[in-house]
């Protein structure tokens, strides 16, 4: 045949691979069979240890779209290689998303259809018309044949390639039972499924492993020298290392396989095509179809896009944090045409809209009449949750020193035994020994040489490390990985809720008037800022939600609403019917808060609400967050903003930023306080609350009004100083990553320890290209930042100590010197700075505003210093 066109499967993704089409071949079928029984079995088992060789030596090659076998090499530094059968089935189209003939079309738009016979005969004919569709599976994960790219590719479900006003227009009125039938033959079971292998697999997989087959024949030929002590006491060794091994390995296969399966399976109700509500199985739900979230909450079988109402879901389970979110339905373009364009769906972009496999959806809200509806975009291992356990059950391999390491050492004593072997040889030939006895002392020199007891050694150890991890809740079902853990010698740290405590605690705040600041207040609560925009601010800028009538968010926004002794209420049922939309949170002062002396009335009390209209939830990207509220009785609405103070300084009209600006945050966070800055405008009185619900973010978050400083406090876990001093008596580094201000960071790093008293810490703060000007790094010692301007560093750049730092970390510990940089200054840095990177990171000890994908960058970089 002629030299297919190379080809891939997962095109430009991290999983990219090769993939190549064979044909079993009867004739070399025979000749395999035949050199396996001539062999002892040895060629079996090398077909076993490489699936290339065992595919290329039973198999002629073919093009791909009439293969019935496919083999597969990755296209990372790796190159490993995966076979897998094609299988065939049996369907009216290739695409699951395409209706599969006009009178389904017509039943899965809702449509009632009156068949008359000769129709009723042709779609007769149609079903009849079946296409062999052509799969295979690798890793849990379905390929199916693509004509158009002439390749296999991966089914997708309605996360890629959506429009969000296409959910609302086509995929809003749920599924038909055929259309349902139809996707699920292509889909497949909606279940993460954790396979526990039988012990006699594992057995099979760890005795066929090439150290036990070389110890096998060890022991085979030391039972023919008569060696029956030695050989028994390695069978005795090698059989307890197997059985423990394969003990552990399988009881972490059922520990991962009870938390996966944990709620997976659970009663849901769906919208059929036709108005009708069915109850079913979450294993049968497929994409397209449209789930209904009980009040009462969940747990979430699938990835679902929210189409009406709001929930309020637990993410622990994916992101680690426990603070429940508030998730709300996609908004649909078509019917704001005055909003931005339309655009893709897409799980990442529109997360605020969308419910992950695994969640917990605790409580819903929702119009009085209507049901909260979610559409299933993606169901099995394509969800969240399944990519997650996927990374777990299938782990990148990796490329570790060790490794390379124990190969070589391994190859080294083969050479040697090598050389053994045919000494003895020509040796044992010249002094005319038997032929028998030349076989058995030359194999015995190999048999020395490369340590027998070596692999049950090796697991005894492991199996040793496993208990202890055991211990502390730590599993692992790849346990030669553990070995990996004594090569660690850097450790990267999140600042709050790991470094330091989840809590904060209102240190105080001070307020600007006039561009000036005023003096640090300690209570926020006091009777003259009541109906002041600052403590409007505090009360409105935040996430915060009722779970059961106890107030419920996060931690920073919780202690700054605690602080001003404000009450939050949300709209009922009944309230959101009356007004056919969900109503606003409504915030306003508790009773004890106003003056006695007033004796104000009930209606003076009441009449100061505030309701909050729109939310942009933060960001840690843009390191801020926004809200569109209206005091009652207002024409005009207000938008209130908090974050970062050096973002939200930015945004503010440069006149009402006081000038010490800087001055008065540095005296802050060099105390490692956490510092928030809040800002103010009032809106234009032509947004109304239709306008409200569609307008950009950035057309509300422009020349603010800088209002002032939160100051809060955030103290060091208890236990933090003394882990991080053992990992310094390890010799392993540490270094922080955060979201914070860098002096804060800086000054938290030294309290724990991380840098010590009488180091120094040199800040670099790179900058981009501008006006002509190259890129250039200016570098200040921390505690003169302030002092120091872009055209006068406080260190000249010739006595920088990068130029001292080389690959080892013994220079580390003599130059005593830490770098800390911020996101932006790291940006330009990878950019501009490359030949830099590799010592910046050697030496950075604080990386402080750092946004998700930086903190990633900084990963990778370390990972590439040796």
């Amino acid at each position: 045949m002629e030299k297919e066109e190379k080809k891939f499967v997962n095109k430009a993704e991290e999983d990219e691979m090769e993939i190549y089409g064979y044909d079993l071949c009867r004739w070399k079928l025979v000749l395999v069979t035949v050199g396996v029984i001539c062999s002892g079995g040895f060629l079996l088992l090398l077909l076993y240890w490489m699936p290339q060789w065992r595919v290329k030596i039973t198999c002629k090659r073919t093009t791909l779209k009439d293969c019935e076998v496919v083999l597969l090499r990755t296209t990372d530094e790796f190159k490993i290689w995966f076979c897998a059968k094609v299988r065939v089935m049996p369907s009216l189209r290739a695409n699951p998303l395409q209706n599969p003939n006009p009178i389904l079309h017509k039943v899965s738009n809702g449509h009632a259809v009156h068949f008359c016979e000769s129709a009723a005969e042709e779609n007769k004919n149609v079903l009849k018309k079946y296409l062999p569709i052509r799969y295979f599976t690798h890793h849990s994960v379905k390929y199916f044949w693509n004509d158009s790219v002439q390749s296999f590719d991966v089914v997708r479900g309605l996360d890629e390639s959506t429009f969000c006003s296409s959910i609302h227009n086509e995929h809003s009125t749920g599924l038909t039972k055929g259309m349902h039938d139809y996707r699920k033959a292509f889909y497949g079971v909606n279940e993460i499924a954790v396979k526990v292998p039988s012990i006699f697999k594992l057995l099979i997989k760890e005795v066929l492993n090439p150290f036990y087959i070389f110890q096998l024949f060890s022991v085979i030929l030391w039972i023919t020298d008569e060696y029956h002590y030695y050989a028994l006491a390695i069978v005795i060794m090698s059989v307890i290392s197997i059985v423990s091994s394969l003990y552990t390995i399988r009881k972490q296969y059922v520990m991962l396989h009870d938390m996966v399966a944990a709620h997976s399976i659970v009663r849901v109700s769906v919208c059929r095509g036709n108005q009708e509500i069915e109850e079913i199985l979450s294993t049968d739900l497929v994409p397209g179809d449209i789930m209904l979230i009980p009040s009462n909450g969940t747990i979430m079988p699938c990835d679902a896009v929210l189409l009406s109402g709001t929930c309020i879901v637990n993410e622990s389970m994916l992101t680690g944090e426990s603070v429940p979110v508030t998730k709300i339905n996609l908004p649909n373009p078509s019917e704001y045409p005055k909003a931005a364009g339309d655009e893709i769906y897409s799980p990442e972009v529109h997360k605020r809209h969308t419910l992950f496999c695994g969640t917990n959806v605790i409580q819903t809200r929702f119009y009085t009449g209507e049901l909260v509806k979610a559409l299933v975009v993606r169901t099995g291992f394509s969800t969240a949750k399944g990519q997650l356990v996927r990374s777990i059950l299938y782990p990148k391999p990796t490329d570790f020193k060790l490794y390379r390491d124990a190969y070589l050492f391994l190859l080294s004593l083969v050479v040697v035994a090598g050389i053994g072997f045919l000494y003895t040889v020509v040796n044992s030939i010249l002094n005319e020994v038997p032929a028998h006895t030349i076989i058995i002392e030359s194999l015995d020199i190999i048999t020395i040489t490369v340590p027998p007891a070596l692999p049950a050694a090796m697991t005894a150890g492991i199996v040793y490390a496993q208990r202890r991890l055991k211990k502390i809740g730590i599993f692992c079902i790849s346990p030669q990985r553990i070995n990996i853990c004594g090569q660690l010698n850097l450790v990267c740290f999140d600042k709050t809720g790991t470094l330091t405590e989840d809590g904060l605690d209102l240190w105080g705040i001070q307020r600007v008037e006039n561009a000036c600041f005023l003096l640090p207040e300690e209570r926020a609560c006091s009777e003259s800022l009541l109906k002041s925009e600052f403590v409007a601010c505090m009360a409105t800028c935040h996430s915060l939600t009722k779970i059961e009538g106890v107030l419920s968010g996060d931690p920073l926004d919780l202690k700054m609403f605690e602080a001003i002794g404000w009450i939050l209420e949300e709209a009922t049922e009944e309230e959101t019917a009356l007004h056919n939309r969900i109503m606003p949170t409504v915030v306003r002062p508790s009773k004890q808060l106003f003056p006695e002396s007033k004796q104000a009335t009930d209606q003076e009390m009441t009449s100061y609400e505030i309701g909050i209209v729109r939310q942009f939830p933060f960001s840690s990207v843009l390191q801020r967050m926004c809200v569109i509220a209206r005091v009652l009785g207002e024409k005009r609405m207000d938008a209130y903003m908090k974050g970062a103070p050096e973002v939200i300084a930015s945004l503010c009209k440069q006149e009402t930023v006081p000038v010490d600006f800087e001055r008065v945050l540095e005296e802050y966070t060099k105390q490692g306080f956490r510092v928030i800055a809040l800002a103010h405008r009032k809106l234009e009185s032509k947004l109304t609350w239709h306008k409200v619900q569609t307008i950009n973010r950035d057309a509300i978050e422009c020349n603010m009004d800088f209002m002032g400083l939160i100051i809060m406090q955030n103290k060091l876990k208890q236990e933090t100083p003394a882990v991080l001093e053992d990992l310094h008596k390890a010799n392993i580094r540490t270094v922080m990553v955060t979201g914070d201000n860098m002096l804060t960071a800086i000054s938290v790093a030294r309290d724990c320890g991380m840098i010590l008293p009488q180091d120094k810490v040199i800040i670099a703060e790179a900058l981009p290209p501008k006006d002509g000007q190259a890129a250039r790094i200016n570098w200040h010692y921390a505690d003169t930042l302030a002092k120091c301007t872009s055209s006068s560093p406080a260190i000249n750049s010739e006595d920088i100590p990068v130029k001292l730092v080389h690959e080892s970390l013994e220079d580390l510990q003599m130059t005593k010197y830490h770098f800390a940089m911020n996101g932006k200054s790291f940006a330009v840095i990878l950019e501009h700075f490359q030949d830099l990177v590799p010592k910046l990171v050697l030496h950075g000890t604080v990386f402080a505003r750092m946004a998700p994908d930086q903190k990633t960058q900084l990963v990778e970089a370390l990972q590439n210093v040796e």
